[in-house]
């Protein structure tokens, strides 16, 4: 099953690290989990603060230990397709949550959310419209979903960026389906 899933990050710097995760499958099921930072995690920017709104000392207080929250993501995500919008960041903050809970780093892999899209896009599409017909109308899909998401705002926080993740893929789903008609 598709998951996607997000992180909110202490700043964009070199030194940064994961803050909170979300993730939500296919079905609409999903798990959101603030981070407490390690100790030596000591980078923080209050720019990044002001977009996600997630203090410092509000992950000191009621964040989950890192080790608690990578091992979840790992019983409950090994198996599945994950999903990120920007896989690179999201990667590096994941590697860096199971590296510091003593996990290999590539126990779990991401992949870019407008892969899942273009691949159901695709599924949908190939019994019905004629190869040659079908990469314009993934591209015109996909643009339509893209248009969609670009205006609508980015809440800056994991689950609902997870949600709003899923939803594009939904949205995918329904056009695909729609392009081809019924049967």
């Amino acid at each position: 099953m598709r998951a996607f899933l997000d992180f909110e990050a202490s700043s964009l710097s070199r030194s940064s690290y994961p803050i909170e995760v979300a993730w939500v499958f296919e079905d609409g099921r999903g798990e959101s989990h603030l981070i407490r930072p390690a100790p030596d995690w000591t980078d923080w920017s209050v720019a990044a603060e002001t977009i996600h709104g997630i203090r410092r000392s509000t992950l000191e207080a009621e964040g989950e230990p890192l080790g608690d929250v990578a091992r979840r993501m790992i019983d409950v995500l090994t198996g599945h397709d994950l999903y990120a919008s920007a896989p690179s960041w999201d990667g590096k903050w994941l590697s860096a949550l199971l590296r510091a809970a003593g996990l290999p780093r590539h126990a779990l892999r991401l992949s870019d959310s407008e892969v899942a899209r273009a691949e159901t896009a695709a599924e949908l599409l190939a019994s019905k419209v004629a190869p040659d017909a079908r990469p314009a109308m993934v591209a015109k899909i996909l643009g339509s979903v893209t248009e969609m998401l670009a205006r609508q705002p980015i809440a800056h926080r994991a689950l609902a960026d997870a949600e709003q993740e899923r939803l594009a893929w939904l949205e995918v789903s329904r056009l695909a389906s729609e392009a081809v008609g019924p049967g």
